[in-house]
């Protein structure tokens, strides 16, 4: 069989097409593979197309993206107006009494001593036991985040939590713009009029002044315009029938002077939700939404209420759903031209950052031609879908009233998979068992899991419920309170 060649036995050239965060952190994560292979990395954004940017959130990818580029936080957080997240405070998304709120965590080390504890519990109540199952009790991130602590313990203290960041995104690609260029990343500002292409690949970008860019890789961070992706006959598959919300409305306020949490507020809304992102200098306001449930002057007016803010709102058009190639002739899409979900659990450069390291290492691996690229597009494709289901499940799992909570409720246009991981809940499976089987590289951990599903109360009705067993062989709670408290002692306020 004939091996699809681009640029064979060499490193590419590489021209990258839109700025912002994904555009940037992807020629950085290029530059930085093979700038000594003989690559060169240009990045060409128009000065007059800005980006959808707002105030954002992370995964801990984000760490381990600027721990790989060995830059320093120091350096890059105050420029950004960036501070640090613990995890994700989900509050009215459950009806059920005791459960109104309900923190999900990022893992970390000294999770080890209190998750198996934790699943125990949950096992017990999913049996109609009163084990004290609600997730908030049982993860040191939740407790630094409702104390307000930074994740930075002394020197006594080995075991730092993971984390991600909030952060301003026009600042963030500000940022890592002037750190690309200074390490030899070309920035060209053009206007891009055409696309050439031939043979099902991309011979160069035409710029509205006549000039044109070549290369022999092209990568398309143009946004939602997806101006390659469109120009090769990429085939986009929606998730619409999935998740309902396809706009959002953001609105910065002040700060208000108190203390900042190291946490997102992800706050149920009537038709939809909205984040509450605290940065140094400002909080960053968002509703995501249905249009179909609610127009966007109530969603507009509705996000000003609930957040006090007077600054004039912006309004986003979301395409929910992905490329069904990241990879096609010699175009990798990134960032918002690959796809978009939702901005629920922060993963948009957690795919950005993963798309990028794994196209290198596949194309690198083959010899920088196009060998790997049907199992890099089906990884990838498995990726989104498995994030997409973990999304879906806090919608299809809520009891809430009103019309777009009911819609989503009585939603059958799931996954097998996650219709599978919800059958295993409520069977009373090993949850652990059942995300390794379903999902072979678990994109959630079972911890998440069952955060999730513990933190709607997705357990027996509290008339059904029975004391513990004298005999329960569980953790007593007391003692993982004591641990927590111990290990929360070894990290001071958050004061950035």
């Amino acid at each position: 069989m004939a091996v699809a060649r681009m640029n064979g036995g060499k490193a590419p050239d590489i021209v990258v097409l839109g700025g912002g965060s994904a555009g940037w952190i992807t020629a950085a994560l290029l530059h930085h593979a093979w700038a000594d292979k003989g690559a060169s990395v240009t990045l060409v954004e128009s000065p007059a197309i800005g980006i959808i940017g707002v105030g954002e959130g992370s995964t801990p990818q984000l760490k381990a993206f600027f721990d790989l580029l060995g830059i320093d936080e120091a350096e890059w957080m105050p420029a950004c107006d960036a501070t640090y997240k613990l995890g994700i405070r989900f509050s009215g998304w459950s009806a059920r009494p005791g459960f109104e709120s309900y923190f999900h965590p990022f893992p970390g080390p000294t999770d080890l001593h209190t998750q198996p504890a934790f699943e125990q519990a949950c096992a017990a109540q999913r049996r109609g036991y009163e084990a004290g199952a609600h997730p908030d009790r049982w993860f040191l991130a939740t407790r630094l985040a409702d104390e307000a602590k930074a994740p930075q313990a002394g020197d006594n203290f080995p075991f730092a939590p993971s984390y991600g960041y909030h952060f301003d995104a026009h600042k963030l690609g500000a940022f890592l713009r002037e750190w690309c260029v200074s390490r030899g990343v070309v920035h060209r500002e053009a206007q891009v009029a055409d696309v050439e292409v031939a043979a099902g690949e991309v011979q160069a970008l035409v710029c509205e002044d006549g000039a044109r860019i070549g290369g022999d890789l092209f990568v398309d961070c143009s946004g939602f315009r997806a101006v390659i992706a469109e120009a090769l006959g990429s085939e986009f598959q929606s998730y619409g029938e999935n998740l309902f919300a396809d706009r959002a409305v953001v609105m910065p306020t002040p700060r208000d002077g108190t203390r900042i949490m190291p946490a997102t507020g992800a706050i149920a809304m009537r038709a939809g939700w909205r984040w509450s992102i605290p940065l140094t200098g400002r909080t960053g306001n968002g509703y995501v939404y249905s249009s179909a449930h609610i127009s966007d002057d109530e969603a507009a007016a509705g996000l000003a209420r609930e957040c006090g803010g007077d600054a004039e709102p912006r309004l986003l058009r979301m395409r929910v759903g992905r490329m069904r190639e990241s990879w096609r002739g010699n175009c990798l899409v990134a960032g918002l031209s690959q796809g978009f979900i939702e901005p629920l659990e922060a993963t948009a450069l957690h795919i950005v950052i993963h798309t990028a390291l794994e196209f290198i290492q596949a194309h690198e691996q083959g010899g920088f031609t196009a060998r790997h690229r049907d199992a890099f597009n089906a990884s990838i494709g498995e990726r989104y879908d498995g994030i997409r289901d973990y999304i879906v499940a806090h919608y299809r799992l809520n009891r809430r009233d009103g019309d777009y909570w009911r819609a989503n409720a009585a939603n059958d246009a799931i996954s097998d998979r996650l219709k599978a991981m919800m059958t295993a809940w409520f069977t009373h499976r090993d949850i652990a068992a059942a995300n390794r089987e379903l999902y072979p590289k678990e994109y959630y951990s079972s911890a998440s899991w069952h955060c999730l599903f513990a933190g709607y109360g997705s357990f027996p009705p509290p008339e059904k419920m029975q004391p513990l067993p004298a005999d329960a062989s569980l953790a007593d709670p007391a003692r993982i309170d004591a641990m927590l408290a111990a290990c929360a002692r070894n990290f001071g306020e958050y004061a950035p």
